[in-house]
């Protein structure tokens, strides 16, 4: 089969998926990590590859940035896939000084200003949860492997540049610690589909102290996030 968006076919896609949003970060994956892996999505340079992971078959697929696309994405792969579980892998900006730069950020909820659940599911809610059982697994593989990981809510925005930023604001309101643009979308197309979804990010620039990763530490460098991510999709 195949949807406006993904040439795979049904059997190409493994029953759990990480979500990176660069497509280049899905490549890199690939390569280092997995054992006879094949591209099986190439439509608008959004990749995917499937391969094994310490022998169990394990799919990578980039979202693209922001809600609209990750929804899009991780709607297809729950939808029509018959996907069970997305792990997003990607990286934030942290509101706070107890998270920086590389550290691994496991997310409980996602706040949101977004209509997206709104829009697309009719839903009026601006707090979303990941799978508490996802996360304890992601938790629990964190452990085996000795990496650092903290935890707490995200704040999931529809804009990058903002002309007055008020993340302080949305840091005391809603205890953010942190910010990206999509896991509130993953969220909800977990609730409304009854599938899995969790999100693990890795602080790759600072709000507060203004320091910043390259493009290139983004796609390779975050190693440890991938490590964990990967140990907990072979236990799903």
């Amino acid at each position: 089969m195949a949807t406006p968006h993904i040439e795979s076919k049904k059997e190409d896609i493994a029953k759990v998926v990480l979500m990176p949003g660069d497509p280049l970060r899905a490549k890199f994956i690939a390569e280092n990590f997995l054992d006879d892996y094949r591209q099986i999505n190439s439509v608008r340079n959004m990749y995917g590859y499937t391969g094994k992971y310490k022998g169990k078959d394990v799919t990578v697929f980039a979202s693209g940035m922001g809600m609209p696309s990750i929804g899009i994405y991780s709607y297809e792969l729950f939808k029509f896939y018959d996907v069970d579980t997305i792990i997003r892998i990607g990286s934030a900006g942290s509101y706070s000084e107890d998270l920086g730069l590389y550290e691994v950020f496991l997310i409980d909820a996602a706040y949101s200003e977004s209509s997206f659940a709104k829009t697309q599911g009719n839903e009026d809610r601006n707090i979303l949860y990941s799978s508490e059982f996802v996360n304890e697994k992601i938790v629990e593989k964190a452990k085996q492997l000795n990496k650092k990981i903290k935890r707490g809510v995200i704040h999931s925005s529809d804009v990058f540049y903002k002309e007055n930023d008020n993340f302080i604001e949305l840091r005391d309101k809603y205890n953010c610690l942190a910010c990206e643009m999509e896991s509130f979308a993953l969220f909800h197309n977990a609730n409304i589909l009854n599938k899995k979804a969790a999100a693990i990010v890795t602080i790759s620039d600072s709000l507060v102290t203004h320091e910043s990763t390259s493009s290139e530490e983004r796609q390779k460098s975050f190693t440890n996030m991938m490590e964990i991510a990967l140990e907990t999709a072979i236990d799903l």
